[in-house]
């Protein structure tokens, strides 16, 4: 079973930037896809960005353009380069792989 721990959530002002990191430990034979989830308060669950052993990425409308997802597979560790901050960004994110969710990591775009 996989072990997720996210880190580098925070609170940053409208425009700014941070980037979420996500490692992963545990037994496990292999990853295939890493994603990162965010839920706001009041509302579902929802995917962010995902990324596949390949590298291909697949990205949620409202992020494109601001978010990159990328990955180190020598160290199990997805990424979350977020851009171009929006309060509607505000969010606990979590990292998904292998049907498992980290604990998650709150981001808070606020002036």
């Amino acid at each position: 079973q996989v072990q997720l721990v996210e880190s580098g959530g925070g609170l940053v002002q409208p425009g700014g930037s941070l980037r979420l990191s996500c490692a992963a430990s545990g037994r496990f034979a292999r990853i295939y896809f890493m994603a990162w989830y965010r839920q706001a308060p009041g509302k579902q669950r929802e995917l962010v960005a995902a990324i596949g052993s390949g590298d291909s990425t697949n990205y949620a409308d409202s992020v494109k353009g601001r978010f990159t997802i990328s990955r180190d597979n020598a160290k199990n560790t997805v990424y979350l380069q977020m851009n171009s901050l929006k309060p509607e960004d505000t969010a606990v994110y979590y990292c998904h792989a292998n049907g498992q969710y980290g604990p998650g990591t709150q981001v808070t775009v606020s002036s």
